[in-house]
């Protein structure tokens, strides 16, 4: 099984007259209900057609955003309280200096780690810490007023001190952090660079390895112009620079690293400096970007928290990532004291990036660049006798995915490669971009499935079996045939057939390829469902849902196979019936889960779970997560979560509003990019969908799970008819060529416009207000 499409013969010049289902699924889990009605399509021809989109001007999403900002009136303590600035390279989290009347601006890179692979990823590989500003009033601090604009990415705001107000801005665009203070009263702004030791943040929880040795301290020197560089040289070569100045109100820093240079910091930091200029010249670059960046799609839905939420993460995943740059880290950009300073390949990585497709937002995806100009490296991770012709990576890594892997057999965590290739999978159906498919998924995924060849051995039954390897995180290790590699396995093998296809490749390994899957052994299930592996049962809390993902995310064992349906329920039940070591990921994958049933009130019920400060591990104020550290991916995978009830496009079938909860009546949905490359704008109103507009970018075939009820037109962008087929199941095909668009709708045209629906559900903004 895959998520490639169903290619489909030319489908006829008229609109067919047929039936086809409305609603989502035929069933889904107990206590949901579809609507199943017939639905007809006219064939007559109209007159052209245009959304009427109220979201084309700066003022328009000006009003819209302002609305979805993060808010203070209480000064933020801790770093999961306060505001959040970001460029996909450089950082800086702002909240009250420890201890002290003062104001913390973090100061972190993402490509700031250090060089000695010998003491691993947790020390010898990790992100390694900066330094931070203060700002440092006058008098004690009384009150703050804070926003965090998400339509400008600046903060601003007001600081009251028993002196005077200081008033602040801040951004941080082409790795420089600017900030302007102008003081009233008896104020003044004084700033303060405090660098950071340069060691791993990991210090916290453990002690360092035999043989580490710290790196030199810092030195510091001033340049002709005043600006005051900090210099941090490391052991293992390589350097980082960090360079600030001040003029009048304005500070503007900027942060170099370079490796094996043990220069070349020093030049980067300056040169950002200079490019700057000042904080209106930086500001008016700025504010271009994340202007032009917001247009490319919108959401809208009636409460107001969640719907400030998601917003809130499309900011902070544009924060922290940008294609070309490092792959995300747990922690983004924003470095804070954690055990886990490095980039996880088991989960985390994953989650991080699922969003940014719907948002259609490919230009984020520092994860497809990661693995492509690392090959050498994937190779170089494998045992010596395996790189001829296998790739893979452990469990973390720095940002150069320089981590060995263990061989199964020897109970190691094998599969992590594959399934980050998933998500590179998912960026090429988001985008039908060939190149992506030639250079990065083909000959990566196809070395790691080779790994895991080397290894698979037929047992007295006949089938192929897996010798022991983890299930993610699990305590117990399956002795053999765990089901978190089986059904990369499965996914891996037929997406290579796939991929050869589409590339016209004729491999030597496609009849092995072909033969994995028919003969490998099923997974492992018994009287709960989905079990770790052979002879392993899900018997203790387990907070990833690695044992389930033929499920979710990769669509192998799926609602719309009526005979999996029981099983797919008590996994789920099951899964989520221990609870103890559940986390935020537990429940947002749960809400994905119910969602691809069509459950959109369960999937609801359990996303709030994570928003439920209740919980042991619940969303933070300013919408980041926390557990021993700061870890990213839980609040990003909630906006997957809720795509998932909006728009689903798996397995060759775009499914529109398949799971939204009942209490969101209305809902707007505008260029969500689906697999295909289709860009999707759909209204919802009084529980009703009420029009589906599909653009295609690439001409693939379109298969439409609508939703829709009675007679429908469905009539391109020049009035004429769409050429249709009725699939069965509420599935209809349209023959859409590339760059034009079909509109579907039942009875007469409705209205067309594009706009924000009112809020049903008040919330308070995020942050602190």
């Amino acid at each position: 099984m895959t998520s490639q499409p169903e290619r489909h013969p030319q489908l006829p010049r008229r609109a067919v007259l047929g039936t086809a289902l409305g609603g989502a699924a035929a069933a889904a889990l107990p206590g949901t209900a579809h609507a199943e009605e017939p639905a007809s399509v006219r064939g007559a021809a109209q007159r052209p057609w245009k959304l009427r989109d109220t979201m084309t001007t700066d003022a328009a999403w000006a009003r819209f955003l302002r609305a979805q900002d993060l808010l203070w009136t209480r000064l933020p303590t801790l770093w999961y309280e306060g505001p959040f600035l970001g460029d996909g390279l450089l950082g800086s989290m702002i909240y009250q200096e420890p201890g002290a009347h003062q104001i913390r601006f973090t100061v972190q890179h993402g490509r700031v780690q250090d060089h000695r692979p010998e003491f691993g990823s947790g020390w010898g590989t990790c992100r390694l810490p900066v330094g931070h500003l203060t700002l440092e009033p006058a008098g004690t601090i009384t009150a703050v007023d804070w926003r965090l604009s998400l339509w400008n990415a600046e903060l601003t705001g007001t600081v009251t001190t028993t002196a005077g107000t200081l008033t602040l801005a801040a951004l941080i665009h082409d790795e420089v952090l600017a900030v302007r203070v102008t003081a009233d009263g008896g104020e003044r702004a004084t700033w303060t660079f405090h660098p950071e030791e340069a060691v791993s943040p990991r210090k916290i929880s453990e002690a360092p390895p035999a043989g580490y040795t710290a790196n030199p301290p810092w030195t510091t020197r001033t340049t002709g112009d005043g600006t005051e560089q900090i210099l941090q040289p490391l052991t293992g070569g390589g350097q980082t620079a960090t360079a600030h100045r001040r003029s009048g109100d304005d500070l503007l820093l900027s942060v170099g690293h370079s490796h094996p240079s043990d220069t070349a910091a020093e030049a980067d930091s300056l040169r950002n400096l200079r490019r700057a200029k000042s904080y209106d010249a930086l500001r008016r670059k700025h504010l271009r970007w994340w202007h032009a960046f917001y247009r490319k799609s919108f959401v809208s839905f009636p409460d107001q928290r969640l719907q400030s939420f998601h917003w809130i993460q499309l900011y902070k995943v544009a924060s922290a990532s940008r294609a070309g740059g490092p792959v995300m880290a747990t922690s983004g950009p924003w470095l804070e004291p954690t055990p886990w300073p490095a980039v996880w390949w088991n989960l985390n990585v994953q989650l991080e990036y699922w969003l940014i497709h719907g948002f259609n937002h490919p230009e984020l995806d520092s994860l497809a660049t990661t693995l492509r100009q690392n090959q050498e490296q994937l190779i170089a991770n494998v045992p010596a006798a395996y790189r001829a012709d296998s790739s893979g990576v452990g469990r973390s890594s720095d940002m150069f995915a320089n981590r060995t892997v263990g061989r199964p057999g020897t109970g190691a965590e094998t599969g992590d490669l594959t399934w980050a290739l998933h998500n590179v999978w998912l960026s090429y159906r988001h985008s039908m971009d060939k190149s992506l498919l030639r250079d990065t998924v083909y000959p990566v995924l196809r070395r790691a499935i080779n790994y895991y060849l080397h290894f698979l051995t037929p047992g007295s039954d006949g089938k192929l079996h897996l010798p022991s390897t983890l299930s993610p995180e699990y305590p117990v290790v399956p002795p053999q045939d765990t089901n978190y590699d089986l059904a990369l396995i499965r996914w891996g093998c037929q997406t290579l057939l796939d991929s050869a296809e589409i590339l016209g490749v004729d491999d030597e390994l496609k009849p092995r390829w072909q033969e994995v899957p028919a003969k490998l052994t099923p997974y492992p299930v018994d009287d709960n469902g989905f079990m770790i592996g052979a002879e392993t049962p899900y018997a203790q809390s387990h907070r990833h849902y690695s044992h389930l993902l033929m499920v979710y995310p990769l669509y192998l064992v799926t609602w719309d196979q009526p005979e999996n349906r029981d099983l797919i329920t008590r996994s789920i039940v099951h899964w989520h019936a221990l609870t103890g070591a559940h986390r935020g990921y537990s429940y947002t994958g749960a809400a994905s889960m119910y969602a691809m049933s069509g459950d959109g009130d369960t999937a609801i019920t359990y996303l709030r779970k994570f928003f439920d400060p209740t919980t042991r591990y619940p969303c933070r104020p300013n919408t980041h997560y926390t557990e021993a550290g700061p870890v990213i991916e839980t609040p990003l995978s909630a906006s997957q979560s809720l795509h998932d009830m909006f728009c689903q496009s798996w397995g060759g079938v775009i499914r529109v509003f398949p799971a939204v909860p009942t209490a969101w009546a209305d809902l707007t949905l505008h260029n969500f990019r689906t697999q295909g490359a289709f860009l999707v704008s759909a209204v919802r109103k009084a529980g009703t969908t009420r029009f589906i507009r599909v653009k295609s970018l690439a001409g693939e075939p379109l298969k439409l799970r609508h939703g829709l009820t009675g007679h429908l037109t469905a009539v391109l962008d020049d009035g004429t008819p769409a050429r249709t087929r009725d699939f069965g199941d509420g599935v209809l095909g349209i023959d859409l060529p590339r760059g034009r668009e079909v509109l579907i709708h039942p009875g007469s045209r409705p209205d067309l416009s594009i706009a924000p629906v009112a809020v049903s559900e008040p919330g308070p903004a995020w942050g602190l207000p």
